[in-house]
């Protein structure tokens, strides 16, 4: 008898399992999860410490509802920097079932399919993804529109993620290369005010990168410059693919990367 409940309790869990997994794939196929695996590994050793150190990021690491906006140049490396910053908090929170993580990488190259409605369902089928059953706010959602054929509008995605958010004591939402979603339809200004909006109401913390870009940058205030070091650290681990008379001139190789780092004018970091 006792075999026989067990039995029936793996065959429920792998139902409820595979429920789970259909509705939030029926949400977005979209997962984030390859692309900041691919990201992580081109770190350099030691890249992105003096952010993770700073008073800056401890603080709002900390205290609710803070913002962070890493603006810089192409080359800067805010994409390597969001991956840190996404790594850094699963590792902290890996075992902390009451906070949830979320993080869009913008691409220029991925515009069609980044609109408003697959970026908001990205975050939310995220935060989904960190409870154990899936929310009844994205059930109702599903259950709505499934049979229908039809797709949830971005307001109605918008009330789902705040209900979802509402189920942690704390939320992260990571949002790199701003300058690269879409404005059409007002998408890119849609989506700032809606991480804003989460901020405000559900005490979410926000961590964004973007090209200094006029639009973007009035958004934030206060700002920091930060060190050279990440730069250097990169030229330095790349120096070996200089052509080879390059890399018997040391003094070569500091003219290259002091001109480097001078271009690329380091990165700002906004609280």
């Amino acid at each position: 008898m006792a075999g026989i409940q067990e039995g029936v309790g793996k065959l429920l869990r792998r139902q409820h399992d595979q429920e789970h997994g259909n509705i939030l794939k029926w949400l977005t196929p979209i997962d984030s999860a390859p692309q900041q695996s691919d990201y992580i590994k081109r770190r350099e050793t030691g890249t992105g410490q003096w952010l993770l150190d700073s008073a800056e990021f401890q603080a709002w690491l900390e205290i609710d509802s803070q913002t962070l906006f890493c603006p810089g140049i192409p080359g800067a490396g805010k994409t390597i920097i969001t991956a840190i910053v996404v790594d850094y908090l699963c590792t902290r929170y890996k075992d902390d079932t009451k906070v949830g993580i979320a993080y869009i990488y913008c691409n220029f190259r991925r515009q069609d399919e980044q609109n408003l409605e697959s970026l908001l369902a990205s975050i939310l089928k995220q935060l989904a993804q960190e409870q154990p059953s899936i929310p009844g706010s994205i059930k109702d959602l599903h259950d709505s529109h499934e049979k229908k054929g039809t797709r949830p509008s971005p307001d109605e995605i918008s009330r789902a993620l705040h209900s979802v958010a509402t189920n942690f004591s704390r939320v992260f939402l990571i949002v790199d290369a701003l300058d690269e979603c879409q404005m059409t339809d007002g998408c890119r200004s849609k989506l700032l005010s809606e991480m804003f909006s989460l901020r405000v109401k559900t005490g979410a913390n926000l961590f964004a990168t973007s090209r200094p870009i006029l639009d973007i940058k009035k958004e934030f205030k206060c700002e920091i410059l930060a060190s050279d070091e990440d730069v250097r650290r990169y030229l330095n681990g790349h120096m070996s693919q200089l052509p080879g008379f390059v890399e018997k001139r040391p003094d070569l190789q500091e003219e290259i990367k002091t001109a480097i780092t001078g271009a690329v004018e380091g990165m700002y970091v906004h609280y």
